[in-house]
Protein backbone atom coordinates (compact mmCIF):
# COMPACT_ATOMS: atom_id res chain seq x y z
CA UNK A 1 0.00 0.00 0.00
CA UNK A 2 1.16 3.52 -1.00
CA UNK A 3 0.15 6.96 0.53
CA UNK A 4 -2.10 7.91 -1.58
CA UNK A 5 -3.99 4.27 -1.91
CA UNK A 6 -4.14 4.86 1.98
CA UNK A 7 -5.64 8.06 2.33
CA UNK A 8 -8.46 7.47 -0.22
CA UNK A 9 -9.34 4.25 0.87
CA UNK A 10 -9.56 6.48 4.59
CA UNK A 11 -11.34 9.10 3.23
CA UNK A 12 -14.00 6.54 1.75
CA UNK A 13 -14.59 5.15 5.06
CA UNK A 14 -15.74 8.14 6.37
CA UNK A 15 -13.26 8.51 8.91
CA UNK A 16 -13.20 9.31 12.72
CA UNK A 17 -12.20 13.13 13.37
CA UNK A 18 -10.79 11.85 16.79
CA UNK A 19 -9.15 8.72 18.16
CA UNK A 20 -10.25 8.65 22.02
CA UNK A 21 -11.34 5.00 21.71
CA UNK A 22 -10.84 1.81 19.49
CA UNK A 23 -14.96 2.36 19.19
CA UNK A 24 -13.91 5.29 16.99
CA UNK A 25 -12.85 2.62 14.22
CA UNK A 26 -14.42 0.38 11.68
CA UNK A 27 -13.07 -2.85 11.13
CA UNK A 28 -11.96 -1.56 7.43
CA UNK A 29 -10.85 1.73 8.82
CA UNK A 30 -8.65 0.02 11.57
CA UNK A 31 -6.90 -2.29 8.86
CA UNK A 32 -6.18 0.69 7.05
CA UNK A 33 -4.19 2.06 9.54
CA UNK A 34 -2.63 -1.22 10.24
CA UNK A 35 -1.75 -1.64 6.47
CA UNK A 36 -0.44 1.94 6.44
CA UNK A 37 1.69 1.32 8.97
CA UNK A 38 3.38 -2.07 7.69
CA UNK A 39 4.17 -0.28 4.68
CA UNK A 40 5.62 2.87 6.54
CA UNK A 41 7.51 0.42 9.15
CA UNK A 42 9.27 -1.21 5.21
CA UNK A 43 9.90 2.41 4.21
CA UNK A 44 11.52 3.77 6.98
CA UNK A 45 14.11 0.58 7.28
CA UNK A 46 14.75 1.16 4.00
CA UNK A 47 15.88 4.67 4.87
CA UNK A 48 12.59 6.32 3.34
CA UNK A 49 9.16 7.93 4.04
CA UNK A 50 6.05 7.34 2.82
CA UNK A 51 4.50 10.22 4.70
CA UNK A 52 6.49 13.65 4.65
CA UNK A 53 3.85 17.05 5.06
CA UNK A 54 4.70 19.88 2.97
CA UNK A 55 3.66 22.77 5.42
CA UNK A 56 4.58 23.42 8.97
CA UNK A 57 2.93 21.10 11.32
CA UNK A 58 2.67 21.07 14.70
CA UNK A 59 0.98 18.99 17.54
CA UNK A 60 0.47 19.48 20.97
CA UNK A 61 1.89 16.46 22.83
CA UNK A 62 -0.17 16.82 26.35
CA UNK A 63 1.49 14.54 29.30
CA UNK A 64 0.00 14.64 32.37
CA UNK A 65 1.67 10.76 33.03
CA UNK A 66 4.99 10.29 32.54
CA UNK A 67 6.23 7.60 29.54
CA UNK A 68 9.11 6.51 27.72
CA UNK A 69 7.64 4.96 24.19
CA UNK A 70 4.90 7.73 23.89
CA UNK A 71 6.76 10.12 24.34
CA UNK A 72 9.68 9.04 22.00
CA UNK A 73 7.65 7.46 19.00
CA UNK A 74 5.40 10.16 19.14
CA UNK A 75 8.43 12.63 18.98
CA UNK A 76 10.64 10.64 16.50
CA UNK A 77 7.35 9.34 14.38
CA UNK A 78 6.48 13.01 13.43
CA UNK A 79 9.90 14.73 13.09
CA UNK A 80 10.27 11.99 10.26
CA UNK A 81 7.11 13.20 8.53
CA UNK A 82 8.14 16.11 8.58
CA UNK A 83 6.25 17.73 11.88
CA UNK A 84 6.81 18.55 14.95
CA UNK A 85 5.74 17.84 19.01
CA UNK A 86 5.28 20.79 21.21
CA UNK A 87 5.66 18.83 24.63
CA UNK A 88 3.50 19.98 27.52
CA UNK A 89 3.85 18.64 30.70
CA UNK A 90 1.44 18.36 33.35
CA UNK A 91 2.96 21.40 35.16
CA UNK A 92 3.34 23.42 32.12
CA UNK A 93 -0.51 23.88 31.59
CA UNK A 94 -2.12 22.13 35.18
CA UNK A 95 -5.39 21.39 33.08
CA UNK A 96 -8.39 21.91 34.94
CA UNK A 97 -6.19 24.06 38.17
CA UNK A 98 -4.45 26.48 36.42
CA UNK A 99 -6.78 26.67 33.37
CA UNK A 100 -9.80 25.14 32.45
CA UNK A 101 -9.94 22.10 29.63
CA UNK A 102 -12.18 24.11 27.91
CA UNK A 103 -9.82 27.18 27.69
CA UNK A 104 -6.94 24.93 26.88
CA UNK A 105 -8.57 23.52 23.90
CA UNK A 106 -9.48 26.67 22.46
CA UNK A 107 -6.25 27.98 22.84
CA UNK A 108 -4.43 24.94 21.14
CA UNK A 109 -6.77 24.82 18.17
CA UNK A 110 -5.75 27.98 16.93
CA UNK A 111 -2.28 26.77 17.05
CA UNK A 112 -1.90 22.94 16.07
CA UNK A 113 -3.04 21.35 13.65
CA UNK A 114 -4.01 18.29 16.40
CA UNK A 115 -3.69 17.11 20.39
CA UNK A 116 -2.14 13.73 21.79
CA UNK A 117 -3.17 13.23 25.09
CA UNK A 118 -2.15 11.23 27.88
CA UNK A 119 -4.20 11.91 30.77
CA UNK A 120 -5.31 10.40 34.16
CA UNK A 121 -9.04 10.63 33.16
CA UNK A 122 -10.86 9.59 29.80
CA UNK A 123 -13.04 12.55 30.36
CA UNK A 124 -10.37 15.16 29.95
CA UNK A 125 -9.68 13.68 26.15
CA UNK A 126 -14.03 14.28 25.42
CA UNK A 127 -13.62 17.88 26.69
CA UNK A 128 -10.28 18.32 24.56
CA UNK A 129 -12.60 16.89 21.44
CA UNK A 130 -15.46 19.18 21.95
CA UNK A 131 -13.73 21.98 21.79
CA UNK A 132 -10.46 22.04 19.90
CA UNK A 133 -11.75 21.82 16.86
CA UNK A 134 -8.85 19.83 15.61
CA UNK A 135 -8.06 16.04 15.78
CA UNK A 136 -7.74 14.92 19.40
CA UNK A 137 -5.57 11.45 20.10
CA UNK A 138 -5.70 9.04 23.25
CA UNK A 139 -1.78 8.44 24.43
CA UNK A 140 -3.39 6.81 27.54
CA UNK A 141 -6.74 7.61 29.91
CA UNK A 142 -7.91 5.92 32.76
CA UNK A 143 -10.22 4.02 30.46
CA UNK A 144 -8.53 3.01 27.40
CA UNK A 145 -5.04 3.23 25.53
CA UNK A 146 -6.11 2.87 21.75
CA UNK A 147 -2.75 3.40 20.18
CA UNK A 148 -1.03 0.66 22.32
CA UNK A 149 -3.52 -2.14 21.05
CA UNK A 150 -2.69 -0.88 17.18
CA UNK A 151 0.95 -1.71 17.60
CA UNK A 152 -0.24 -4.86 19.72
CA UNK A 153 -2.20 -5.94 16.93
CA UNK A 154 0.55 -5.06 13.87
CA UNK A 155 2.93 -7.21 16.22
CA UNK A 156 0.08 -9.97 16.10
CA UNK A 157 0.20 -9.62 12.12
CA UNK A 158 3.48 -9.74 11.82
CA UNK A 159 4.28 -13.03 13.42
CA UNK A 160 1.29 -14.83 12.94
CA UNK A 161 -0.62 -13.77 9.67
CA UNK A 162 -4.40 -12.47 9.13
CA UNK A 163 -6.11 -15.66 10.65
CA UNK A 164 -8.38 -15.40 13.02
CA UNK A 165 -6.52 -16.28 16.75
CA UNK A 166 -7.50 -17.48 19.89
CA UNK A 167 -5.63 -14.91 22.14
CA UNK A 168 -4.87 -15.10 25.75
CA UNK A 169 -4.89 -11.92 28.39
CA UNK A 170 -3.72 -12.62 31.81
CA UNK A 171 -3.87 -10.18 34.72
CA UNK A 172 -5.07 -7.35 35.03
CA UNK A 173 -8.22 -6.03 32.89
CA UNK A 174 -7.22 -2.79 32.68
CA UNK A 175 -7.34 0.04 29.97
CA UNK A 176 -4.94 -1.90 28.00
CA UNK A 177 -7.28 -4.51 28.45
CA UNK A 178 -10.04 -2.41 27.47
CA UNK A 179 -8.09 -1.22 24.14
CA UNK A 180 -6.97 -4.70 23.26
CA UNK A 181 -9.96 -6.20 23.55
CA UNK A 182 -12.05 -4.30 21.55
CA UNK A 183 -9.34 -4.14 18.66
CA UNK A 184 -8.51 -7.90 18.69
CA UNK A 185 -12.35 -8.90 18.32
CA UNK A 186 -12.87 -6.25 15.98
CA UNK A 187 -10.43 -7.92 13.79
CA UNK A 188 -12.10 -11.34 13.88
CA UNK A 189 -10.08 -12.80 17.28
CA UNK A 190 -11.16 -14.80 20.31
CA UNK A 191 -9.77 -13.13 23.20
CA UNK A 192 -10.27 -15.00 26.63
CA UNK A 193 -9.36 -12.85 29.56
CA UNK A 194 -7.91 -14.34 33.05
CA UNK A 195 -8.51 -11.70 36.01
CA UNK A 196 -8.80 -12.29 39.83
CA UNK A 197 -12.52 -11.43 40.96
CA UNK A 198 -13.05 -7.61 40.94
CA UNK A 199 -10.42 -6.84 38.19
CA UNK A 200 -12.51 -7.65 35.38
CA UNK A 201 -12.96 -5.09 32.11
CA UNK A 202 -15.87 -2.89 32.43
CA UNK A 203 -18.82 -3.82 31.65
CA UNK A 204 -19.05 -1.64 28.86
CA UNK A 205 -16.58 -2.63 27.32
CA UNK A 206 -17.33 -6.25 27.25
CA UNK A 207 -20.86 -5.37 26.02
CA UNK A 208 -19.23 -2.97 23.50
CA UNK A 209 -17.03 -6.54 22.01
CA UNK A 210 -19.70 -8.37 21.87
CA UNK A 211 -21.52 -5.89 20.13
CA UNK A 212 -18.57 -6.24 17.50
CA UNK A 213 -18.00 -9.66 17.85
CA UNK A 214 -21.40 -10.31 16.24
CA UNK A 215 -20.25 -8.52 13.56
CA UNK A 216 -17.05 -9.56 12.73
CA UNK A 217 -17.10 -12.91 13.89
CA UNK A 218 -14.55 -12.53 16.87
CA UNK A 219 -15.43 -12.79 20.85
CA UNK A 220 -14.73 -11.99 24.52
CA UNK A 221 -14.65 -14.70 27.13
CA UNK A 222 -13.91 -14.14 30.62
CA UNK A 223 -12.97 -15.94 33.26
CA UNK A 224 -10.57 -17.21 36.34
CA UNK A 225 -8.49 -19.64 35.33
CA UNK A 226 -5.50 -18.40 33.44
CA UNK A 227 -4.50 -21.96 32.58
CA UNK A 228 -7.47 -21.89 31.00
CA UNK A 229 -7.23 -18.84 29.23
CA UNK A 230 -3.66 -20.24 27.65
CA UNK A 231 -4.53 -23.35 26.96
CA UNK A 232 -3.88 -23.83 23.35
CA UNK A 233 -3.33 -19.90 23.03
CA UNK A 234 -1.42 -18.17 19.67
CA UNK A 235 -0.88 -15.45 21.71
CA UNK A 236 -0.37 -14.43 25.32
CA UNK A 237 -0.48 -11.05 26.41
CA UNK A 238 -0.15 -9.12 29.69
CA UNK A 239 0.88 -6.22 31.76
CA UNK A 240 1.76 -4.98 35.04
CA UNK A 241 -0.22 -5.66 37.98
CA UNK A 242 -0.05 -2.69 39.60
CA UNK A 243 -0.48 0.45 37.08
CA UNK A 244 0.12 3.98 37.77
CA UNK A 245 -2.02 5.51 40.14
CA UNK A 246 -3.45 2.07 42.10
CA UNK A 247 0.11 2.18 44.16
CA UNK A 248 -1.51 2.23 47.12
CA UNK A 249 -2.69 -0.92 46.43
CA UNK A 250 0.61 -2.62 45.79
CA UNK A 251 0.04 -5.17 48.41
CA UNK A 252 -3.60 -6.64 47.94
CA UNK A 253 -2.62 -7.33 44.07
CA UNK A 254 0.16 -9.10 44.51
CA UNK A 255 -1.62 -11.03 46.81
CA UNK A 256 -4.46 -11.66 44.11
CA UNK A 257 -2.25 -11.83 40.99
CA UNK A 258 0.50 -14.26 41.72
CA UNK A 259 -1.25 -17.20 40.37
CA UNK A 260 -1.24 -14.93 36.85
CA UNK A 261 2.14 -14.48 36.63
CA UNK A 262 3.10 -15.25 32.91
CA UNK A 263 6.19 -18.34 33.45
CA UNK A 264 7.73 -20.81 31.47
CA UNK A 265 4.97 -23.40 33.08
CA UNK A 266 1.96 -21.51 31.92
CA UNK A 267 3.68 -20.68 28.13
CA UNK A 268 3.77 -24.30 27.76
CA UNK A 269 -0.09 -24.53 27.80
CA UNK A 270 0.36 -22.20 24.97
CA UNK A 271 0.92 -23.45 21.15
CA UNK A 272 4.53 -24.08 20.90
CA UNK A 273 4.83 -21.19 18.46
CA UNK A 274 2.74 -18.90 20.59
CA UNK A 275 4.14 -15.29 21.11
CA UNK A 276 4.44 -13.20 24.28
CA UNK A 277 3.49 -9.48 24.25
CA UNK A 278 3.54 -6.77 26.91
CA UNK A 279 3.18 -3.12 26.72
CA UNK A 280 5.68 -2.21 28.95
CA UNK A 281 6.98 -1.36 31.23
CA UNK A 282 7.56 -4.93 32.85
CA UNK A 283 8.25 -5.78 36.34
CA UNK A 284 10.16 -8.46 35.89
CA UNK A 285 9.33 -11.69 38.34
CA UNK A 286 5.90 -9.94 38.89
CA UNK A 287 3.73 -10.65 35.84
CA UNK A 288 6.21 -11.95 33.64
CA UNK A 289 9.73 -13.78 34.01
CA UNK A 290 12.32 -12.58 32.75
CA UNK A 291 13.06 -16.01 30.67
CA UNK A 292 9.92 -15.78 28.91
CA UNK A 293 10.00 -11.72 28.08
CA UNK A 294 13.38 -12.30 27.28
CA UNK A 295 12.51 -15.71 25.14
CA UNK A 296 12.45 -16.93 22.29
CA UNK A 297 8.50 -16.28 22.20
CA UNK A 298 8.69 -12.14 23.15
CA UNK A 299 7.26 -10.15 20.67
CA UNK A 300 7.62 -7.09 22.90
CA UNK A 301 10.64 -5.27 21.55
CA UNK A 302 8.88 -5.82 17.99
CA UNK A 303 5.72 -4.65 19.71
CA UNK A 304 7.71 -1.48 21.08
CA UNK A 305 9.01 -0.15 17.94
CA UNK A 306 5.45 -0.78 16.47
CA UNK A 307 4.03 1.83 18.45
CA UNK A 308 6.01 4.45 16.38
CA UNK A 309 5.08 3.11 13.06
CA UNK A 310 1.16 2.63 13.74
CA UNK A 311 1.20 6.03 15.66
CA UNK A 312 2.85 7.86 12.42
CA UNK A 313 0.14 6.11 9.86
CA UNK A 314 -2.69 7.25 12.32
CA UNK A 315 -1.48 10.56 12.56
CA UNK A 316 -0.78 11.28 8.93
CA UNK A 317 -3.92 10.39 8.03
CA UNK A 318 -5.60 11.93 10.89
CA UNK A 319 -3.78 15.06 10.17
CA UNK A 320 -4.44 15.17 6.19
CA UNK A 321 -8.17 14.49 6.92
CA UNK A 322 -8.81 17.35 9.76
CA UNK A 323 -9.39 20.81 10.48
CA UNK A 324 -6.12 22.98 10.41
CA UNK A 325 -5.72 26.26 12.23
Amino acid sequence: MDWEQALERWRALQPPRHYLSVSDLTPESAQVVLELAHAMKRATHAGNELVRFERPTPVALIFEKPSLRTRVTLEVGLYQMGAYGVYLSANDIQMGKREAVMDIARNLGRWVHAIVARVFHHGVLKELAEFSGVPVVNALSDYEHPCQALADLMTIQERKGMRPLQIAWVGDGNNVCHSFSLLAVMLGHTVRVATPEGYEPAPAIVQQAQAIGQKTGGSLHLMRDPIEAVAEADVVYTDVWVSMGYETEREVRARQFTPYQVNRPLMRLAHPDAIVLHCLPAHRGEEITSDVLDGPQSAVWDQAENRLHTQKALLGLLLSTGSHP
